[in-house]
């Protein structure tokens, strides 16, 4: 069971991390609103390297943003913290596929192979915690200008890619929890282990009679009983 438990937990992770890979470069991060807007002539949609407008014909035109300094630092931050979830994620990757039992590298035991799940389940759940820190922080900052009402600025909604962010974040953690939670079932199932367990022999104490009751024996039932 805690084989497939872990498996489970892998492919999970993995799923995240790709997850986490599409939503940094989507597109839609935040989109511009049409709430409040008397005529839209177009739609402004932005990430965090670049922005883009669609106008009336649907014709887009993007450019990225001319200096990273410049920038907001919430923005910078979210640049920092995904770019280290998915490093975080590759690596947790990378060893869960060495430490899982179904896998064979190195002819390394099973008490190895359960401290690599748990340095990859460790790592997994980190990449998931600074992805969902990121997506939570960037949707933070749209909802506080959004329903600012002294805010003069262009005001956005959450993009698709917001939520597709929080659920790569969720599936990365969960399978963390996952692959680190079978790390202690694949120590004790070690054969090497076991092996090193000192061997105790039953012992069996048999009494023996003594000379008193073999004579009583022989008093009992005569020589003749003998013959």
């Amino acid at each position: 069971m805690s084989v497939a438990v872990e498996t489970f937990g892998f492919f999970m992770s993995a799923l995240g991390l790709l997850m986490l890979g599409v939503t940094l470069s989507n597109s839609y991060w935040r989109v511009s609103t049409v709430h409040g807007n008397v005529i839209t002539t177009n739609t402004i949609f932005e990430n965090l390297w670049y922005s883009c407008a669609t106008d009336s014909l649907g014709v887009s035109n993007c450019w990225d943003f001319p200096s990273m300094l410049a920038l907001s630092g919430y923005v910078q931050g979210c640049r920092a913290l995904m770019i280290t979830a998915i490093l975080l994620g590759f690596l947790g990757l990378f060893l869960g596929m060495v430490g899982l039992r179904c896998t064979n590298v190195g002819n390394m035991d099973l008490s190895r192979k359960a401290k690599l799940l748990a340095i990859a389940g460790t790592f997994h759940i980190l990449a998931g915690t600074c992805g969902m820190v990121a997506i939570s922080w960037y949707a933070v900052n749209i909802t506080t200008d959004f329903f600012n009402p002294l805010y003069v600025g262009t005001k956005y909604e959450l993009g698709p890619a917001l939520y597709l962010g929080w659920s790569a974040s969720l599936l990365s953690i969960l399978g963390g929890i996952c692959v680190f939670s079978t790390c202690c079932c694949a120590s004790k199932e070690d054969p090497d282990t076991r092996a090193g367990l000192p061997y105790k022999p039953s012992t069996v104490v048999i009494a023996r009679a003594t000379s008193n009751e073999s004579d009583i024996s022989f008093g009992k039932y005569g020589k003749n009983a003998y013959v």
